[in-house]
């Protein structure tokens, strides 16, 4: 595996830890109630979004393909 794959593969594990950080905020917000996304939830959206991005540009120069949705 090159150097870009392993990269490529911490940043992805990332992105995993985004989406279950959001998803815990958005289960937070609705056990108390609120009727709204929290403030954060966007933030952690943008965020997650970036890393799925590098990790895909990495794959790129690696010569492999992600098994995730291809990012244009």
């Amino acid at each position: 595996m090159s150097d870009f794959a392993s990269l490529a593969d911490r940043l992805e594990s990332i992105v995993e830890e985004l989406d279950d950080m959001a998803f815990d905020r958005l289960r937070q917000a609705s056990a108390t109630g609120a009727t709204q996304r929290p403030p954060e939830d966007k933030q952690l959206t943008k965020a997650r979004r970036a890393v799925e991005k590098a990790a895909h540009v990495l794959r790129t120069l690696d010569g492999s393909r992600s098994d995730g949705p291809q990012l244009t």
